[in-house]
């Protein structure tokens, strides 16, 4: 669940979205500098796994922080704080994906994109769009020998 906090929250209204934010939860600004007083709140509170999430006009995360106490480790074969992130932001674009109609389909190691009212027998549609995915997404063919 998202907190959106308003523009003119304070302080205290600060202290209390990132007190009820849970590990899935982010809490959500409009502007740079309630991001800002966000974070030294955060800090203040000393809370980890608080996620702060600075928003565009359109809804989208454009930055994020997750609080974390000092020497938290991890396991080499397990996502860190940082990446989590990462994957709740992509999340939520996958979300708007759906919102606006767009479906993602994987072709062995390519990820396109189509409109959602495609079917599946149309999906070599020229409509279809190559998301660059910069390496990162890789089909099963590419992985499995």
């Amino acid at each position: 669940m998202d907190i959106m906090l308003s523009q003119e929250a304070e302080r205290q209204d600060i202290v209390e979205a990132v007190r009820q934010c849970g590990v899935d939860d982010a809490v959500c600004c409009a502007t740079e500098e309630l991001f800002k007083l966000a974070k030294i709140v955060l800090v203040q509170e000393g809370l980890k796994d608080v996620t702060l999430q600075l928003l565009d006009s359109d809804g989208y995360a454009i930055r994020q922080v997750t609080s974390k106490k000092k020497g938290d480790a991890q396991k080499r074969d397990q996502l860190n704080d940082r990446q989590k992130s990462v994957i709740k932001a992509l999340e939520k674009v996958l979300s708007h994906c759906r919102k606006e109609g767009i479906q993602l389909v994987g072709y062995s190691d390519e990820l396109v994109a189509l409109p959602s009212h495609v079917s599946l027998e149309e999906i070599s549609s020229s409509g279809a769009v190559e998301v660059q995915s910069d390496g990162v997404y890789k089909g099963a063919d590419a992985v499995i020998p």
